[in-house]
């Protein structure tokens, strides 16, 4: 049998050579839909069967799930305060769902099956409307079945610009995709399996970049660029260096943050979260920069060069000024907050003996012969987007609308866990009871092992509203809630 190549984290010269040469970097220019008219945009999305050329021309083409035929699927690009009409017909031979992650839409347009409308049906089509109210990155996946669509392919970005946008010579987004591939670079198929269930999700074997394993990118000396992160990984969290750049953050999860350098120069990203970084491209013409992800102890890889071309577009830095306009988001009222307790437990390692699955105490041995492992505040979820088809989840906790409100969580398990709150935007207060530096207006937060998270939000947005950890085989297994806004 011939060696594996997608066995470890890949090095990324010897796939290219393995493939037959370096990729062309296409990553720099995705495909774009722009709204045919300013005050009422409309776009269609089909989610069907496709197929990608990944990693080279020396392997097939990878049959995936796709957006459009696209790895990843169509970038959406609007302005702020943009109508937005998504008509989406679904080709897949299952149901399926559009959830926009991060942006403030109405409940009916949020994606989750049956709260409260229900999936598209094969060759149904469904049209999600909103207005597109905070300018920044963000992007669109299924939400049924999720651990199975998106880690088919099945996820795009969506870029909404600030209507006075910063000053840069290009825009630029990645969407950064995490595969497991076989000999054949075809998917591997053991979409679910209890090993990747219990312990740190659906890690794979091949990264890309915008689709495609690439070796560089072309930059050119003196420019200064806006780099779009997307991490639309199952369950890989990044740890980027960009070695000799000193990249400043603008944007966590769409929102500005003030300009800052990324603490030990390292862009940590776990799944579903988005950062929006300036770069000033300070090498001199025929340099080149590596990009290295080391997040994992012992497992770090080169993901791509950037290749300075023989250009020189500036000799010196430009001056203008980074900082981004903020977001119309309600500023919580800290004095007048109720305050919840949210404790994460489960998962192999664990000191959790068992949890409430559809009403009943079940230990934990029982719950891995059903497929289940983690569970939000002794919970284990079975619904809508895991094993309980329609069934939708009872919330944790119900808030009033307008009401500031603090979660305080404890991920009391040997794993990490980003864990997302749809609807709404939230205040990063405090990590391990030290204040953040930044309080970060942000839609995920990592939380490390054992480590504690104070975020607050103003629950302006009524509706059932999911909370859960977007590793998406914690999800399925288990750790999914709803908070409710009444």
């Amino acid at each position: 049998m011939l060696p594996n190549p997608f066995a470890r984290p890949i090095d990324r010269r010897q796939l290219l050579l393995l493939a037959g040469g370096a990729i062309a970097a296409a990553g720099f220019a995705p495909a774009i839909l722009r709204p045919a008219q300013a005050a009422e945009p409309t776009h269609t999305l089909t989610p069907g069967p496709g197929r990608a050329r990944m990693v080279g021309a020396e392997y097939p083409e990878t049959t995936v799930w796709a957006y459009d035929g696209r790895v990843p699927g169509p970038e959406i690009r609007v302005r702020q305060g943009d109508r937005l009409r998504v008509a989406v017909t679904n080709r897949l031979a299952e149901e399926t769902t559009v959830h926009w992650h991060g942006v403030r839409v109405p409940n009916a347009m949020d994606g989750v099956p049956h709260m409260p409308r229900p999936p598209i049906a094969p060759g149904e089509t469904f049209t999600y409307e909103f207005d597109a109210v905070d300018a920044g990155t963000f992007w669109y996946h299924p939400h049924i079945r999720s651990h199975e669509q998106v880690g088919r392919g099945l996820a795009g970005a969506l870029i909404v610009e600030e209507r006075e946008p910063i000053r840069v010579d290009r825009d630029v987004t990645w969407m950064l995709g995490d595969w497991r591939l076989k000999n054949d670079a075809s998917i591997s198929d053991d979409f679910g399996n209890m090993m990747d269930l219990s312990h740190n999700g659906r890690v794979g074997n091949t990264v890309t970049i915008n689709g495609r394993v690439l070796d560089e990118v072309p930059v050119r000396a003196g420019e200064r660029i806006r780099l779009r992160l997307v991490n639309a990984a199952n369950a890989r969290i990044f740890g980027l260096r960009l070695q000799g750049l000193r990249p400043q953050v603008v944007a966590i999860d769409g929102h500005p943050v003030e300009p800052h350098e990324p603490a030990d120069g390292r862009v940590v990203l776990a799944p579903a979260m988005r950062i929006d970084l300036v770069i000033d491209m300070i090498g001199a013409p025929s340099d080149r920069v590596t990009v290295v992800d080391d997040f994992y102890r012992g497992l770090a890889y080169r993901l791509v060069d950037l290749a300075y071309g023989a250009e020189r577009l500036r000799d010196r830095p430009l001056e203008a000024p980074i900082g981004l306009p903020a977001n119309p988001v309600p500023e919580p009222d800290l004095s007048g907050a109720v305050r919840h307790e949210v404790t994460l437990g489960g998962g192999m390692m664990g000191m959790m003996a068992g949890a409430m699955v559809d009403g009943k105490m079940t230990d934990m041995r029982t719950m891995m012969r059903s497929g289940m492992a983690w569970a939000i505040n002794g919970v284990a979820a079975s619904g809508p987007d895991g094993h309980g088809g329609g069934h939708v989840m009872d919330p944790i906790f119900t808030l009033e609308r307008g009401r500031t409100c603090v979660i305080a969580m404890a991920n009391d398990t040997a794993w990490h866990h980003p864990m997302h709150l749809h609807g709404h935007t939230f205040r990063v207060l405090s990590r391990n009871s030290q204040p953040t530096r930044f309080r970060e207006w942000q839609d995920t937060v990592l939380l490390a092992p054992r480590e504690r998270v104070e975020v607050a939000f103003v629950a302006d947005n009524p509706g059932d509203w999911m909370f859960h950890c977007h590793i998406l085989e914690h999800q399925v297994a288990g750790m999914m809630s709803t908070i409710r806004v009444t």
